[in-house]
């Protein structure tokens, strides 16, 4: 495809996927996604001649004045959508197919040190949700979806949906897996504790009644 045809495509598919978007002039003067997809690709243009510094030099800029982070060492493909883009953070060794969405705050990150692949890989037609975690050497599956503030640590198998804390499929190939699932109660350790708490006092206060109430029968006796 030649340089002007996918220029024209990456802004195709903003108008596909915001309904904000009105003509080209303000797409391309000021999407921040799209902005930082170009930088990208010529920053990975760089990296891949093994010019790592002025690959990195690019890849800084851009998130400097986009306010996100892609390592030029990232491997994407066409028709990538960064919805409201700020931190988002896309690691050295991830690979993302076609037609992937994904929303601010999104992080697709490793999880230490280790060498090699160490970042997630995003199959074609996945949708990341706002805040989503994406960690370590993992697989998102085909037209698959992670919610909003998932971190999911796991593979994802394709044509399904995580949601929660850490990330669980609750619909697979249009079925749910999980149908006592309510998606906006996710876990909180820091209440449960509470109440643990709240139930060994109540336990407390009944066996101090108990024991006054024995110490009045003892002293009507003497």
């Amino acid at each position: 495809m030649g340089f002007f045809k996918r220029l024209k495509e990456d802004m195709d598919v903003v108008f596909e996927q915001d309904p904000a978007a009105r003509t080209y002039f303000e797409v391309c003067l000021t999407y921040s996604g799209l902005h930082a997809v170009w930088a990208h690709r010529v920053a990975h243009f760089f990296f891949k001649r093994r010019l790592f510094f002025i690959a990195r030099a690019i890849s800084q800029i851009s998130r400097f004045f986009t306010g996100i982070e892609i390592h030029p060492g990232a491997v994407i493909g066409r028709k990538f959508f960064i919805d409201h883009g700020m931190g988002v953070v896309i690691g050295e060794t991830c690979e993302i197919g076609d037609n992937v969405t994904v929303f601010q705050g999104v992080t697709l990150g490793g999880t230490g040190k280790e060498k090699g692949k160490r970042h997630p890989t995003i199959k074609d037609n996945a949708l990341i949700s706002t805040g989503a975690k994406i960690l370590g050497s993992i697989t998102i599956g085909e037209s698959s979806k992670v919610g909003g503030g998932s971190v999911v640590l796991k593979d994802v198998p394709d044509h399904s949906t995580v949601v929660g804390v850490p990330g669980r499929v609750v619909v697979q190939n249009g079925e749910r897996v999980r149908r006592n699932l309510d998606h906006h109660k996710l876990p909180d350790p820091v209440a449960d504790r509470c109440d643990h708490l709240q139930q060994e006092i109540d336990e407390l206060k009944e066996e101090i009644a108990k024991l006054k109430e024995g110490k009045k029968h003892a002293d009507n006796y003497l």
